[in-house]
């Protein structure tokens, strides 16, 4: 199957893959310059930028500094890049995103990084609904995401999956290299095209990019993959082994720093002669390894 549009709840159609920019990321004056030198016209590509609390700007004034750096009239969808953004709290930031459409900055609104807990807040006094959420999607954190991709598809949000490729970018050698390997090799394709046939096949808007023309052309041609649904468990489950194994190591990492910690404070104080209650040491212990 091919990269296909995907309905809004907002009634607008966007591409089941993207190339993302956001103010945060300092590229929107590209991509403004890249839509202008491409010769398409507005009404042909999808815009999605994000305000990324910039220099402490408004939801406000921020939309309108992104589409003049765009130099575009209108944004296609704007998101709230994460919930800690939401300021003074998340009825109040989305009141602006609300008037942001209103006024027609934006046709679409949506959010980044919200959880299930972040969005209920927002549903209680929306009278937009979200047309998105992006979010850190792949194979190693399936599991612990699967409560916020379950919810958005419950409240007709579309889930959009960034860093989908991560697990060979950023964890090599892990679970997933041998199915991946199989798969790829089995179907004629490459694993990057086979982690993204994965992400759609989960329902997911895939978020990515490359400095590559070629990574990028791979990444067009990932649409027409279909994998079996003995494909998907085969992933699934090398991606929950490769999450266990992921929480395992941060959790020995926090609890070294802890005791690094611990043993640093022990010797400054039998240094200095100053003596530590037990109690006090194990909460600032705690603390650190959380």
């Amino acid at each position: 199957m091919p990269w296909d549009l995907v309905t809004l709840n907002s009634g607008y159609v966007m591409p089941s893959i993207a190339y993302d920019t956001a103010q945060g990321y300092g590229n929107e004056g590209e991509v403004g310059i890249a839509l202008h030198e491409s010769g398409l016209s507005r009404g042909d590509v999808f815009i999605t930028t994000k305000y990324s609390g910039f220099d402490g700007l408004d939801i406000h004034t921020a939309i309108r500094n992104s589409i003049n750096n765009i130099d575009t009239p209108y944004v296609d969808l704007y998101l709230i890049h994460n919930p800690r953004l939401a300021v003074p709290d998340i009825p109040t930031a989305w009141a602006e995103m609300e008037k942001v459409v209103e006024d027609g900055l934006a046709r679409s609104i949506g959010v980044s990084n919200f959880g299930v807990q972040d969005l209920e807040i927002l549903l209680a006094s929306a009278k937009i609904k979200p047309a998105a959420n992006q979010i850190l999607l792949h194979p190693y954190v399936y599991q612990k995401q699967a409560p916020i991709v379950k919810y958005a598809a419950e409240h007709g949000i579309v889930i959009e999956a960034y860093s989908a490729l991560q697990p060979l970018t950023k964890e090599p050698s892990g679970p997933l290299d041998a199915p991946l390997n199989e798969i790829a090799t089995r179907l004629g394709a490459t694993t990057d095209q086979v982690l993204l046939a994965w992400t759609k096949a989960k329902g997911a808007v895939i978020v990515t990019t490359s400095s590559k023309k070629t990574r990028l052309e791979g990444y067009q041609d990932a649409g027409d993959i279909e994998l079996s649904k003995e494909d998907i468990a085969v992933i699934d489950a090398a991606g929950a082994l490769g999450e266990k194994r992921i929480t395992a190591r941060i959790g020995l990492r926090k609890f070294g720093v802890g005791v690094l910690v611990g043993v640093v404070v022990l010797g400054l104080c039998s240094y200095f002669g100053v003596r530590i209650d037990k109690s006090l040491l194990d909460l600032l212990l705690c603390s650190v390894a959380r």
